[in-house]
């Protein structure tokens, strides 16, 4: 009997969990439509920006402005993007481990510090060697654009006073709901790999191409943060979504095997009290 009681308190307990995974899973479909609205609609302006910004850069000469000029790095700085919470698959520990190795590959010849935003980034990287410059491990779902453009003008600040000599963002790009794709990616300084080519028409500069320079570039890598932290964003609402569906459909399955167990443990004790009544007739008979 006692069998009987522990797996309804088990078929209970799973119950109770799949209520829990299946409101998880709601309200984390709600997070990822708003998400995947706000990447749909900056995605055009997001991806086209780094080849605007490389054909101005290759137009104008590297001597343009400060943030085309590449140094030795022996100092940079990494902003890695996790999430608060857990409970979506791998979506942490793929991006921190391939970070990590990351970190690695550049620590003989630089420096490393990081700017974090998640409290699974700040917790893992507690534990490690590293500085951390800022850190934002509460809420971080509820930056702010002002909070994005704050950090985007720190990490300038500190590329154009030498501080840093490369700026990097390690996050998960949001690729599809079954899995994100890990994107390490140099923010600064600006790629100029674009401009002239196949006899393209240089523009004629109207007075300067410096005050263009001055305005654009900026706002190039202040779009680039808020891209990597849009892009995190739907991509962890998508990776809980998947696992909180996962945990439901195995918490289902669970249910049914000890549903299945627990009428085969009734089905075995009745057949039991039956044959101790007949035996106990028989016994009465003769």
């Amino acid at each position: 009997m006692a069998n009987l009681i522990d797996l309804r308190r088990r078929i209970r307990s799973v119950r109770n969990s799949q209520q829990v995974t299946k409101a998880m899973k709601t309200v984390a479909t709600a997070k990822y439509k708003k998400a995947s609205r706000t990447i749909a609609e900056g995605r055009p302006l997001w991806h086209s920006f780094p080849d605007s910004v490389g054909r101005l850069a290759g137009w104008a000469g590297p001597d343009a402005h400060p943030f085309l000029d590449v140094r030795e790095e022996r100092t940079i700085d990494v902003l890695v993007m996790t999430s608060d919470k857990g409970l979506c698959g791998a979506f942490n520990s793929n991006l921190l481990a391939k970070t990590l190795e990351f970190l690695k590959s550049k620590e003989p010849e630089a420096r490393v510090r990081l700017e974090l935003i998640g409290r699974k980034a700040a917790q893992f990287f507690k534990r490690l060697p590293y500085p951390i410059d800022r850190a934002y491990a509460e809420h971080t779902d509820r930056i702010g654009a002002g909070e994005l453009r704050s950090l985007a003008a720190g990490l300038m600040e500190k590329f154009l006073f030498l501080e840093t000599d490369a700026v990097y963002a390690a996050y998960n790009e949001f690729k599809s709901v079954l899995a994100p794709r890990l994107a390490i990616v140099r923010i600064l300084p600006v790629d100029s790999g674009g401009g002239e080519e196949g006899g393209a028409v240089v523009p004629d500069w109207e007075p300067l191409p410096s005050p263009l320079i001055a305005a654009y570039w900026p706002r190039y890598v202040e779009s680039q943060i808020v891209h990597a932290y849009a892009e995190s964003q739907a991509a962890e609402q998508a990776a809980r979504m998947m696992a909180m569906d996962a945990a439901s459909n195995n918490a289902e399955e669970l249910i049914e095997v000890l549903t299945l167990n627990l009428n085969k443990a009734r089905q075995a004790g009745i057949t039991k009290e039956l044959l101790e009544i007949m035996t106990a007739v028989e016994a009465l008979k003769s």
